[in-house]
């Protein structure tokens, strides 16, 4: 039998040490709560982040370990520039929040349901308008092809979901994020647990005591709070002509 912390609503700074998440599950830590933008911006100051399905309580993890991408790493390969050879799109930032959280929430075709569920698509839009969660989209003209979104947290931005309506979507918009990053002073982006996609995309993993010695560290520098669209003219703009998209 799993025994966890269950969280209330008096103390909404409040969660265990990360360190003492369960190893199987991995990293499940505590459950309940809520998603109140203190909970959330709590958690992931401390390196933790919710997960669960629909009709679940609400789910808190730290796992161990953990899956990051250094932002000076992140650069277009070459089977991504052959992706967009001909292609003509451009890059934005904090634009359509809405659009790309609903896009990030439908289910891909190999999967059944998702985490992104009502509750916490109310939650991350809340953290939006409250200038700590922010989005890339990349576009063909006025058509939405890719995009993600995920929360900034002093110096350290956490990714939460990506999609791509067409190839190479979800990859133009963490390639220019993280180019955008490097010049603003963030060196990492969570990406939570790898799988074969991040880990192809150029992620690594590290253990979750360094993690937390970094959330720690990038936490408590000033971050850039509220609308990111300011930096949109430091994104790449459109190609002018057909020869392909231009990339950082």
């Amino acid at each position: 039998m799993i025994r966890l912390p269950r969280l209330d609503d008096s103390d909404p700074q409040y969660f265990p040490d990360p360190r003492d998440a369960l190893t199987e599950p991995n990293g499940l830590l505590a459950f309940g709560g809520g998603l109140s933008p203190q909970r959330l911006l709590a958690a992931y100051a401390r390196g933790i982040f919710p997960w669960f399905g629909e009709g679940e309580p609400v789910l808190w993890w730290s796992p161990d370990p953990r899956c990051v991408f250094r932002t000076d790493q992140l650069k277009p390969n070459r089977s991504l520039r052959r992706t967009l050879a001909g292609k003509c799109w451009h890059v934005t930032v904090d634009q359509d929040f809405d659009a790309v959280i609903r896009a990030c929430a439908t289910p891909r075709h190999d999967e059944s349901g998702t985490w992104i569920v009502p509750a916490m698509i109310g939650a991350y839009r809340q953290l939006h308008r409250l200038g700590h969660a922010h989005s890339v989209e990349v576009w063909d003209r006025q058509r939405l092809v890719g995009g993600l979104y995920g929360i900034a947290i002093g110096r350290l931005f956490c990714g939460e979901s990506m999609f791509s309506a067409e190839s190479g979507g979800s990859k133009v918009a963490l390639v220019t994020l993280g180019r955008l990053l490097c010049e603003l002073g963030y060196p990492l982006i969570d990406a939570q647990v790898s799988n074969t996609h991040t880990l192809g995309l150029g992620a690594t993993e590290v253990p979750r005591v360094q993690f937390l010695q970094d959330v720690a560290r990038l936490g408590r520098q000033e971050g850039h709070v509220g609308p990111w669209t300011v930096f949109t003219s430091r994104l790449t703009q459109p190609c002018t002509s057909p020869s392909g998209a231009a990339l950082p």
